[in-house]
């Protein structure tokens, strides 16, 4: 009897699995032919860092960025370890006031230009070397795209920012990175409210037509202001001597 059960069980988990096939609604509200964006259209690029005594900038892999294309891009951060040399050189670039740059491959996070994904060039920013020691590697990486989702620029910050000539031991605090990592992408501004505006251009025509009283010229309204001042004006000419005035004759 249990056997011809779960017979009969497996037939309608089949049928079922049939059935979802062929009307493809089934797969959490997605359809069979759907694929989500995340499955194949993510990808990675190097995010580089450079700090060096001299200021001559020797990138080297700090870590990869999982970049996710698409309406909403977005990107997350795999980084490595800094090495013993690293941070010791960080603290060194940091005691001479010199930079700490990062850099990342200028690419397209827009599914439909993947083919365009060739690399074109960097961007890049930097911050004082201090500042990332003090901050015991804590920073904010903000990726810049312009409205066809190419990437134009990044961005870095530390928390806190300022140097402040805090010793920090390189063994403990200079170890992994504590990054907070953005994409942010350009805001359209509001447009121009021409149809309020043009409506309140009607309301006033239309008010100015109901009271024809407004529409009369200044020197129709104030036509008795004007002559009064006019033969005030000429009234006080008239009674003033001359300017020379009169000489005495002996």
């Amino acid at each position: 009897m249990k056997p011809l059960l779960k017979l009969k069980t497996a037939f309608v988990f089949f049928f079922v699995s049939l059935m979802c096939v062929e009307i493809a609604w089934c797969n959490n509200g997605r359809r069979v032919g759907d694929v989500l964006e995340a499955e194949f259209s993510d990808f990675s690029v190097p995010l580089e860092h450079s700090f060096e005594v001299d200021d001559v900038g020797r990138f080297r892999v700090r870590g990869t960025l999982l970049l996710k294309t698409g309406r909403e891009p977005g990107a997350s951060l795999n980084q490595n370890q800094l090495s013993r040399d690293d941070r010791v050189q960080l603290k060194e670039v940091a005691s001479v006031d010199g930079l700490y740059r990062i850099r990342v491959p200028r690419i397209s996070l827009q599914a439909d230009r993947q083919t365009e994904r060739q690399m074109d060039g960097y961007v890049t920013a930097f911050v004082r070397a201090c500042a990332m020691v003090e901050s015991r590697l804590s920073d904010v990486i903000t990726l810049h795209t312009d409205v066809s989702g190419s990437l134009i620029g990044v961005s870095i910050v530390t928390l806190p920012g300022a140097c402040r000539g805090i010793d920090v031991e390189d063994d403990v605090d200079l170890d992994l990175f504590n990054t907070t990592l953005n994409v942010m992408a350009p805001v359209n501004a509001p447009g121009p409210e021409t149809a309020l505006f043009l409506e309140r251009m009607e309301q006033e025509s239309a008010k100015k037509g109901k009271n024809p009283q407004e529409q009369k010229s200044f020197f129709a309204k104030y036509w008795y202001l004007i002559l009064g001042g006019a033969i005030f004006l000429m009234a006080s000419n008239s009674a003033q001597p001359p300017a020379g005035g009169a000489r005495e004759q002996s």
